[in-house]
């Protein structure tokens, strides 16, 4: 279950290089391109750019590079042709790396043009939910304290989050031990220990915390169709607190320190 320094080191380059396939899609104009045309892209950008594998494809029969979940998709949706991103839009994507054996795992929801207050309010609240999980990381901790750190400040701000989900061990494989939780109560669950890797990755919704999963046996959505959105980030525990192996640089300010 815990890594050795040496695999962290593996494991913190396939982060590097996950964190900068989202740099790449910051600089993209989304509006009008079909979230087909963002997988291909990605899919380029990782093999060609940075020699590296989209671990997505080909994992339990999925054959895209990245998720991509748009307004009342909650997670696992399916790239076409057909789904066309518009201004107002909000679409998560969640995009899985691999380079020399280890995986990275990490997700953005991305705002599409002008889009409503609610809706930004939404992400934003979001992020800074997947932010609580990660600071609730250090050794000692528990998996419930990270979940009651996420679910607590949804429901401050009207949200609630999607228990059918949640984030994964990870390393050699995308889904590893632990099970990490979006929801819990303090000092409840495993308790961590340094060396540990998992990912944090909640999906709060505007109204229900109700999904279902459509008949391609993919895309979840909300049941009563309101908004999703989702962040993730993998993250390895460290002898003092937490380390995010997919932190991108525009995120250093959120650590409250300088990464190492």
């Amino acid at each position: 279950m815990t890594k050795s320094p040496k695999e962290l080191d593996l494991m913190a380059e396939a982060g590097r290089l996950l964190a900068s396939v989202f740099s790449y899609l910051d600089q993209k104009s989304l509006a009008g391109l079909s979230t087909m045309q963002v997988n291909d892209m990605v899919d380029d950008y990782i093999v060609e750019e940075l020699a590296a594998r989209p671990a997505s494809k080909g994992q339990y029969g999925y054959q895209y590079a990245l998720n991509s979940s748009r307004n009342s998709v909650v997670c696992h949706g399916i790239p076409s042709h057909e789904d066309v991103l518009r201004d107002g839009d909000i679409v998560n994507f969640d995009i899985t790396l691999e380079k020399s054996g280890y995986l990275a795992d990490s997700s953005k929801t991305y705002m599409v043009g002008k889009i409503s207050p609610a809706a930004a309010l939404l992400v934003r609240k979001t992020y800074e939910a997947m932010w609580k999980g990660i600071r609730a990381v250090h050794p000692g901790a528990t998996l419930g304290d990270v979940g009651f750190a996420i679910e607590s400040h949804a429901r401050r701000n009207g949200y609630s989050v999607v228990r059918e989900y949640c984030g994964h061990g990870i390393g050699k494989e995308m889904h590893e031990d632990p099970q990490v939780l979006h929801f819990g109560r303090p000092g409840i669950g495993l308790k961590l220990r340094e060396g540990m890797v998992f990912t944090i990755e909640p999906m709060l919704n505007q109204g229900s915390s109700q999904v279902r999963t459509e008949s391609d046996g993919w895309t979840v959505k909300t049941v009563d169709g309101s908004l999703s959105a989702q962040f993730e980030h993998t993250v390895a525990v460290t002898k003092n607190g937490v380390r995010v192996l997919t932190l991108r640089p525009d995120e250093t300010s959120m650590l409250g320190y300088s990464p190492a």
